[in-house]
């Protein structure tokens, strides 16, 4: 890859405030899980929260905040993703339509069944949960210049080496807080990356997600809420 075409100095001088509404797609497999494994309603309350005690604490900053969005800041993933590298602290990622984040989960399902050995030629169902927050505060916009030169680094499909540079700077700063950028799964739309929980504020009702049924193989990833229906292939 050719050297950045961007300047750290840009994130303190081209940064704004912004918002915007994202939507942020999750798997919903904890209920069903945990039901397979008690007789009644009081059992599950109580595994559920001797499964919440094992969890890794809340950061300070992600305290009070609902837990679909606060669920992202709690942990250190081994696997890097686009502005965070591998055992960094984690992100929370959305798109500006249902269209988009359904896109970006399905890149990750399918990368997930081709990397799993014995998966390969299988069909893999899950089911998933849609809601919608905003998001607010200061920003920058790699769309807007002087940071849309630099393009060719940002929008790279697979190599996130320049992203992750970038998102380092921006935890090293006090002043930015998320991230605009193009998506790369979904031509012509918009996703955010949101360092500071703060930034965040759930839209969707609590209880009132909307539900999505994916399936995935090797060659496609379907995408259905039972009135829409979205394929993505590879």
């Amino acid at each position: 890859m050719t050297p950045a075409l961007w300047n750290p100095d840009w994130i303190q001088e081209f940064s704004a405030e912004l918002s915007m509404q994202a939507f942020r797609m999750v798997e919903t497999q904890h209920i069903a899980a945990t039901m397979q494994l008690v007789d009644s309603a009081d059992e599950q309350d109580l595994l559920e929260q001797m499964l919440e005690t094992s969890k890794p604490p809340l950061p300070t900053q992600a305290s009070g905040l609902h837990y679909l969005l606060a669920a992202p800041f709690r942990y250190v993933p081994h696997t890097a993703s686009r502005f965070r590298g591998s055992n960094m602290p984690g992100i929370w990622y959305g798109a500006d339509d249902p269209y988009c984040a359904c896109a970006e989960v399905a890149y990750w399902r399918q990368r997930f069944l081709l990397d799993s050995v014995g998966l390969t030629h299988q069909q893999v169902s899950s089911e998933h949960s849609l809601y919608e927050a905003v998001v607010s505060g200061c920003a920058i916009d790699l769309l807007a210049q002087p940071w849309a030169q630099a393009q060719r680094n940002w929008g790279d499909p697979h190599d996130y080496s320049e992203t992750q540079k970038l998102g380092q700077c921006v935890r090293s700063t006090e002043r930015v807080k998320w991230i605009r950028y193009a998506s790369v799964r979904a031509a012509t739309h918009t996703c955010a990356a949101v360092f500071d929980p703060f930034s965040l504020r759930m839209v969707t009702p609590d209880g009132h997600y909307e539900h999505w049924h994916c399936l995935t193989t090797r060659d496609k990833v379907t995408f259905s809420n039972g009135r829409v229906r979205f394929d993505f292939n590879e």
